[in-house]
């Protein structure tokens, strides 16, 4: 689905044009053609593959989502891919834009649900001064917006680490903490796997040998870099104090079972005297002590009750019951 095609010239809007008009308007001096895609089929992107001259390739990692983020250069062009992550009902929702930038155009492609960006667009008509430095600057807003996006997921993720970290040394909870730590732990791997990549691509868009579109703009691509570089020390960050609480939890599992264990030895302990000297006592043998004494009943449960009362209390003083 189309969502846009628009024409600017000096950074200013011109109108929204039809896809059969865009080569007349990138073939006037300084205009360029901002277009996006929600969901494209081939058909709806094939008539921009032809006028802008796309790469086959590029455009198939277009229309096929789940691509790891990625710059790559197409002779003057530049293809992006970033993953775009929400959060929903507590779980991260992801979809990718790719981003097609070239003299004259930029086409994006979002994939899947997700915010749309058109604030980006709003934003970037208020800055004509900026917007007329062309599709780079596009391509800037475009990747600043969806890396800004992540710190909320990042937040999220922080917050639901704090509160599995107060849960943790509450008695009866260490199988709900394991399961939600190990949920975190792969949305804190989903969202490295969508800040990392990004991280190494646009380090190539500023610094050393940098694609001829972005000569003018190196300056903004840094400041991208600098805040995935944020991005990724929060998750490392996330990601560590994960694995730390794991093993806090775990270790007060053990510790749980160990409380089992020595309640359970303490009681068997305490039932095995009352069970040896009951068996004692009731052997059929003919000749045994005290087998016609009047009290050697009440004697023997009296002994068997002092045995375990103090085996009881010396495993009260122990900590073991």
């Amino acid at each position: 689905m189309i969502v846009n095609c628009v024409a600017y010239e000096q950074g200013r809007r011109l109108r929204d044009i039809q896809p059969a008009d865009v080569a007349d308007y990138m073939a006037r001096p300084n205009c360029f053609v901002w277009v996006a895609l929600h969901d494209p089929d081939e058909r709806e992107l094939a008539p921009f593959e032809a006028v802008f001259d796309l790469h086959e390739l590029a455009v198939e990692d277009a229309l096929h989502g789940d691509q790891r983020p990625k710059v790559e250069e197409y002779g003057e062009a530049l293809f992006v891919t970033m993953h775009m992550i929400t959060v929903v009902d507590g779980e991260l929702v992801s979809g990718q834009v790719a981003v097609f930038a070239g003299p004259g155009y930029v086409l994006s492609v979002r994939q899947h649900p997700g915010q749309g960006f058109a604030g980006v667009r709003k934003r970037c008509e208020h800055e004509p001064e900026l917007l007329q430095q062309g599709p780079s600057f596009v391509l800037y807003a475009l990747m600043d917006v969806i890396v800004d996006r992540y710190f909320p997921v990042i937040e999220t993720l922080e917050a639901e680490l704090e509160s599995i970290e107060d849960q943790i040394f509450v008695r009866g909870t260490a199988r709900s903490s394991l399961e939600r730590l190990y949920q975190l732990k792969r949305q804190t791997m989903q969202v490295k796997h969508a800040v990392t990549p990004l991280a190494e691509a646009s380090a190539h868009l500023f610094g050393g040998r940098v694609p001829a579109l972005c000569l003018d703009t190196q300056e903004y691509f840094r400041d991208v870099y600098d805040h995935l570089h944020r991005l990724e020390m929060a998750v490392d960050t996330v990601r560590e104090t994960i694995i730390t609480a794991i093993q806090v939890n775990l270790s007060m599992v053990a510790i749980d079972e160990s409380e089992v264990h020595k309640r359970l030895a303490a009681w068997a302990a305490i039932f095995a005297v009352a069970t040896i000297l009951a068996g004692v006592w009731g052997m059929n043998f003919a000749h045994m002590p005290e087998l016609d004494w009047r009290f050697g009943y009440p004697v023997a449960l009296l002994l068997m009750g002092l045995a375990c009362g103090g085996l009881y209390r010396r495993f009260r003083r122990t900590g073991w019951l």
